[in-house]
């Protein structure tokens, strides 16, 4: 987001919370955490907000739960990279060699 970005979400923050800060200081403080968020993600998150809040939203609730996403993102590609990796091992098994689990049977003393 830019600064008029930032300026234009703390409008309606304050147009819904009449209470709510909108100094020079507050704006740069906002610019400072949401310079690298998504601007439509931003108003969305702040929409979401005023629907279900009485009180205004700080950074963190602006910001939502894309890192949350984010992280659930990293997590299912890994999964996936889990999987595939699993898979192509699944390709390349082989049954052990006859008599080898009652050889480690023996070995353990449970023959």
């Amino acid at each position: 987001m830019d600064r008029a970005e930032i300026i234009d979400l703390l409008i309606v923050i304050k147009e819904n919370y009449p209470n709510f800060d909108v100094s020079e200081e507050n704006i740069d403080r906002h610019f400072k955490y949401l310079h690298d968020f998504p601007f439509d993600r931003a108003v969305q998150n702040v929409d979401e907000h005023i629907r279900t809040s009485k009180f205004p939203p700080n950074i963190a609730e602006i910001r939502g739960s894309l890192g949350e996403q984010m992280e659930r993102s990293r997590m299912r590609s890994a999964t996936e990279e889990y999987f595939a990796e699993r898979e192509e091992a699944r390709k390349h098994a082989c049954s052990p060699p006859p008599g080898w689990k009652e050889d480690i049977y023996a070995k353990l003393g449970r023959a």
